[in-house]
Formats: C-alpha cells, structure tokens, sequence
C-alpha cells in the first residue's frame, strides 16, 4: 500500500492520501482523544505523540500535530495509517454516523439567500479547501453575517483568516449582496 502526502498551508497539519474512499459522506473532525472512540483510526493516531487532531475526508486523512517535527511523526501516522487499511477494520465503529450534523441556523425568510450561500460555499469553497486538507462548511446566517465551520487543516491555520475575510468573504459578496460579513464559529 502506498499512502501520498502533501503538506497544507497550516504547518501543524500533514495530508495523507491513501489511495481509496476514507469516509464515504461528509466529513469528520476529531479534535480530542476523548472523541476518537468513534473511530478505530482515529484511536490509534492520537496514541501517538503530540497528535493533537485528526480529520476525515471522502479521500484522504488530515493529521494535525501539537509539537515535535514532522520528520520523527509522519513515518508513525504512516505506520498507523496503513495497519489500519491493512486490518481491513472499519473506519467507524458501529452505530457512528458518517460525517458532522451539527445545527444551522437562519431565519426561514432568507432561506432562498441560504440555499445560493450554501450551493456557492459546496461548488467553490469545500472542493479548494478539501485540497488543503480542510472542510468549511455553513453553520449560519444572521444579520448580513454568515458563519462558517473551519475543520482540518483549515482550524487553527495561519491563513484561515486571510482566507475567509479576502477569499470567501468576497466570492459571497459578489454574488449574494446581502451578505455583508463571514466569521468562523
């Protein structure tokens, strides 16, 4: 089995891309060893050192580091990463549902709004960002402010916020004039 990687804007987070489907519907962020209980994977990355997050895309596994160099971390992601695939053990265990429902939040009189933010967000936003090695993902939309979930790569990031104020923010504006505003949550 050969597992790519490739490096994301946020140093803290490497990209490794195993060659098959990792999760087959949306996303998973697990940002504390309590969660990785839902995920075999998930459980043997962060007992190793200094993981600090680990995320799930359609494709690829981002892997978030606390400290230490990547030199001495990747060859044991890569370790746990291919005993997993090679276990043939699922990804979740049973009874975990696939992917994030957390709640959105809008007033039902801009759902028409809503629906042009989130097709524009799912058509120009997540497939870059999922490049990356991240998600972002719609959680609201108030008061001419959208909120975004920023999960992978994408949280913590030095440039998330570069991204969201001068690459999102105004993709939305040119097409949605009631957007005035885009902040994570």
């Amino acid at each position: 089995m050969f597992i790519q990687t490739e490096t994301t804007p946020n140093p803290s987070t490497l990209k490794f891309l195993p060659g098959r489907p990792v999760l087959e519907n949306g996303t998973l962020d697990i940002r504390e060893k309590a969660q990785a209980a839902k995920s075999p994977l998930a459980e043997r990355l962060f007992d190793i050192a200094d993981v600090e997050g680990v995320f799930f895309g359609s494709d690829f596994i981002a892997v978030t580091k606390a400290k230490g160099e990547w030199q001495q971390l990747k060859p044991l992601v890569l370790g746990a990463i291919m005993e997993h695939f090679m276990s043939g053990a699922p990804l979740l265990r049973d009874g975990e549902a696939e992917g994030d429902d957390e709640q959105e939040f809008f007033d039902a009189t801009d759902a028409e709004t809503v629906q042009t933010i989130k097709d524009l967000i799912e058509t120009r936003v997540r497939p870059a960002v999922a490049n990356d090695g991240g998600d972002i993902t719609f959680r609201g939309f108030k008061d001419g402010v959208v909120y975004l979930a920023m999960k992978g790569a994408c949280s913590g990031c030095p440039s998330s916020t570069a991204t969201l104020r001068h690459g999102i923010q105004n993709l939305l504006r040119h097409f949605v004039p009631e957007v005035q505003e885009v902040r994570p949550m």
